[in-house]
Parts: structure tokens; C-alpha cells; sequence
């Protein structure tokens, strides 16, 4: 990895969130980076370090460095924390990037804080309860978040939980996980599979009016191609990339993908 985080702390919502500002070309309204579920920030790195402008990361509660809270976080909630965060650390304006479960949280913010988020990124990921299930077998898997906390479980199971360049990336997925500061809870991670059985975009999607790029690929156990389409579709602003491979190719493959998305974030209106 290029560079290791610089994490810090701060309070918000009497929640202790775990988070790191990637300083950056300040021409370039500043990335929000928004993980999949169970994941630290750190399993982001390879996404940072191709990119040239300020990135904001954090540890949703429970996962990472940040401690679990007495009680779940609906995504509603987790956005509206997001967004004191992003005033507490004196970032007005941002670019948001979701990737799988942080897609989830990714819609919550456009749509409920439409002033915080200029454009919008969607990767890997759907419309919450509501979206096309991928296979049974792989989203069973998914219930335990053993392969957070064993980066060799990790790599052993990334080709069929993943598909894609997984199969062929074992190595990078277990570097990858084993970057991170520690784990998170048990708990956190039900609590985050409960925020999202308990959510769908797909009431609000008609109102998100930020430009979207949505990316998904054609070869994902997790999230079926179909989803991409779906949000596409309904989102007024949206185009659609849809790239050769798997779940975590962002990760695996982020100097043929992050070009892609700078491109977007980039473009003028």
C-alpha cells in the first residue's frame, strides 16, 4: 500500500467514530468513502491511493476501530451521523462513493442530505431488502464475519464469495483484510445486517437528483448485474458502467477502475 492511515477519533451522536482524512488536491471536491459491511477502512486503500484528492473514510459503529453502540443504527441514522461528521471536520459539499452495503448508505446521504452530496458513485450494491438476491449458498456465507478478522478464511473463500478477479487474487484480498486495525464485534456486524434488512431505496430512488454512476460486475455471486440496471434505471441522473468481473474488483483492480470514476466526478455539467 502507499500509505498507511492516519486515523483519529471523534464523537458524534454519543457514538465514537473512527475516521481518516486522506489530505488531496483541494481543486477537487472531497470523496467520501463509504465500506461494505464488516469492513474497516483500511480495506479501502487501494481505492485511496489512486486517487489525487482530499478522501474522507470512517468505521461505521461496530466495525473497525469504532466501538459498538448500545443499540443498531437504522441507515437513516448512520447517514444523519455521517453528515454531523462531515460538518464537525469543517467539509461541506462532497462527492460519495458506496460500495456494497456502504451503497446502502451511499443512496441515505444523496437523498436524505441533498445538499451534502454533489455527485454520487454506487458500486457493487442494490436497493436494500427489496433488490434481486444473489446465490443462497454465497449469502449465507455472508452471515458470519469471519472473513474480516481471518485474512486466510478470506482469501481461501474469495473466489466464490466474490467471482471476479478474486479467484485469481487471493493474495490481495488477504493483504487487503489484514490491513485493517482489527475486526469489529460480532455484534456490529449484526447490527449492520439488521440496518439493512430493514431498508430499501427503492421508494425514494425517482428523488435522487445527483448525478450517479453506478458500477457492477457482470460476474458478482453477491450482488447479481441486474441490481446495477435497476438503479440505473430509476435514478433520474444515473449511467451505468457495467465492468468484466466480480464483487470487490474496486479493490482488486481499482488503477482499471478509479479512473472510471474520476472521469465522472470530473466531468462538467
Amino acid at each position: 500500500m502507499c500509505g498507511s492511515p492516519d486515523v483519529e477519533m471523534l464523537t458524534v451522536a454519543g457514538h465514537r467514530i473512527r475516521y481518516d482524512v486522506r489530505p488531496g488536491d483541494a481543486r477537487r471536491t472531497p470523496l467520501v468513502l463509504c465500506c461494505g459491511i464488516g469492513a474497516g477502512l483500511e480495506v479501502l486503500q487501494p481505492v485511496v491511493d489512486q486517487l489525487d484528492g482530499t478522501v474522507i473514510r470512517f468505521d461505521v459503529p461496530g466495525v473497525g476501530g469504532s466501538p459498538t453502540g448500545v443499540l443498531p443504527a437504522s441507515i437513516p441514522m448512520l447517514a444523519w451521523m455521517v453528515d454531523r461528521m462531515l460538518t464537525r471536520l469543517g467539509y461541506g459539499e462532497v462527492d460519495v462513493l458506496g460500495l456494497s452495503w456502504g451503497g446502502a448508505l451511499a443512496q441515505q446521504l444523496a437523498f436524505q442530505h441533498r445538499r451534502r452530496v454533489r455527485r454520487l458513485v454506487l458500486v457493487s450494491t442494490g436497493t436494500g431488502v427489496l433488490m434481486v438476491p444473489g446465490r443462497p449458498t454465497t449469502l449465507l456465507k455472508m452471515i458470519t464475519p469471519r472473513r474480516f478478522g481471518d485474512p486466510g478464511y478470506a482469501a481461501g473463500m474469495a473466489g466464490y464469495l466474490y467471482g471476479g478477479s478474486a479467484r485469481q487474487h487471493s493474495d490481495t484480498i488477504r493483504k487487503v483484510f489484514g490491513e485493517q486495525v482489527r475486526a469489529g464485534s460480532w455484534r456490529g456486524y449484526m447490527y449492520q445486517l439488521a440496518a439493512g434488512a430493514c431498508w430499501t431505496s427503492l421508494p425514494f430512488l425517482g428523488l435522487i437528483r445527483q448525478p450517479t454512476l453506478v458500477l457492477t460486475g457482470d460476474d458478482d455471486p453477491i450482488i447479481p448485474v441486474v441490481n446495477g440496471r435497476i438503479l440505473a434505471r430509476l435514478i433520474p441522473a444515473a449511467e451505468l458502467h457495467i465492468y468484466p468481473g466480480g464483487h470487490v474488483e474496486l479493490v482488486t483492480e481499482a488503477p482499471t477502475l478509479v479512473p472510471v470514476i474520476t472521469n465522472f466526478l470530473r466531468r462538467t455539467l
